[in-house]
């Protein structure tokens, strides 16, 4: 069931995705070119995403998850080293390709050679982070 689940609800994202034009890189990046051709495309689809997703939050159907597994105990709020270098890193690889990781597997649909370029460099730097940070954790255990 879980599976069929995330089945279904990866098509509903990836059909948003496509209706919304946030899976063509230069929709995204017209939306962070504010000095020239500006797109406030990306803008109206995350005005519209974020009281949905909030909506959703306030009125979680029970103790736990329909799926399965738990409610976060605790949000954290607490800004650190990895959450800026995260951050900045993700913007930048936003901002140069006009695509982030949900739309670009979406892309590979279509598949272009800069997608499965991107897809492939998302994939090595996610394997990369792996690495670094179990090593991170020999080095600290605490």
């Amino acid at each position: 069931m879980k599976i069929i689940a995330a089945l279904l609800l990866g098509v509903l994202f990836a059909l948003g995705l496509g209706v919304s034009g946030m899976t063509r890189p230069e929709v995204v990046l017209g939306f962070l070119d504010f000095a020239g051709a500006w797109n406030p495309a990306l803008m109206f689809v995350m005005c519209s995403a974020i009281p949905v997703f909030l909506i959703a939050w306030k009125l979680r159907p029970g103790p736990r998850p329909l799926l399965g597994g738990a409610w976060p105990d605790v949000v954290r709020h607490d800004i650190d080293r990895q959450v800026l270098l995260g951050s900045a890193l993700f913007g930048i690889g936003w901002g140069l390709a006009g695509v982030c990781p949900g739309p670009a597997i979406t892309i590979l649909g279509r598949p272009t050679p800069g997608a499965a370029v991107f897809v492939a460099c998302m994939l090595a730097g996610m394997f990369a982070y792996r690495l670094l940070d179990a090593r991170r954790a020999m080095q600290d255990p605490a």
